[in-house]
């Protein structure tokens, strides 16, 4: 019996494999899917939703005319946690509320004082990100003369409340747009005792 001729070794050319230049590489390859050139796409921009909100709030200015009312909560940057950035109490103006009205209520929700308005300080504003949302915050500040109520720190929102010397408020608050606020206004001088 004899072989087929293809069965054999002899006889038969081993096949050279050609080797491909690198520009020309199965990966490079203009036929290959996973080369294809595509454009380069700028990063996509993902904004951050804006949201207003409208405050009211202000500086109470105690019975005698001597002492400024202040909030303090506690600085969550800070790792001690002692901490206390002090501000004018204020809150949120809800549906159907003046401004003058919410911050008569908000001024007492947070610290326990009654109090009722002498004058508008003015209308600051500014942004800050929160809850991956930019805020753009507005507050109404007026001038307050306490009429009565105990001193009390609204337990949700508030860590402390404090009357100072009013010649000590603006460097005791923390923000700067409210210590330009009350720098421009003298309260010790516009507001005399009961």
């Amino acid at each position: 019996m004899n072989p087929a001729p293809s069965a054999g070794s002899e006889g038969t050319k081993k096949k050279r494999r050609r080797k491909r230049p690198a520009h020309r590489s199965p990966q490079n390859s203009p036929t290959s899917t996973d080369a294809r050139p595509t454009k380069k796409s700028a990063p996509k921009v993902i904004y951050s939703k804006r949201v207003d909100e409208v405050s009211a709030g202000g500086l109470v200015v105690d019975q005698s005319g001597k002492l400024g009312l202040l909030i303090g909560r506690r600085d969550l940057k800070d790792a001690s946690g002692q901490r206390i950035l002090w501000s004018l109490p204020k809150g949120h103006i809800e549906e159907g509320e003046t401004p003058e009205q919410a911050a008569i209520r908000e001024v007492a929700e947070e610290t326990g004082i009654e109090s009722s308005i002498d004058k508008s300080l003015g209308v600051i504003d500014f942004w800050f990100m929160a809850g991956g949302k930019r805020i753009h915050k507005t507050v109404h500040h007026f001038l307050f003369r306490e009429t009565g109520g105990l001193l009390a720190a609204q337990e949700s929102e508030v860590d402390e409340v404090a009357w100072f010397p009013l010649n000590e408020i603006v460097s005791k608050l923390a923000y700067p747009d409210e210590k330009k606020l009350i720098a421009r206004t003298n309260a010790a001088t516009e507001l005399a005792p009961l």
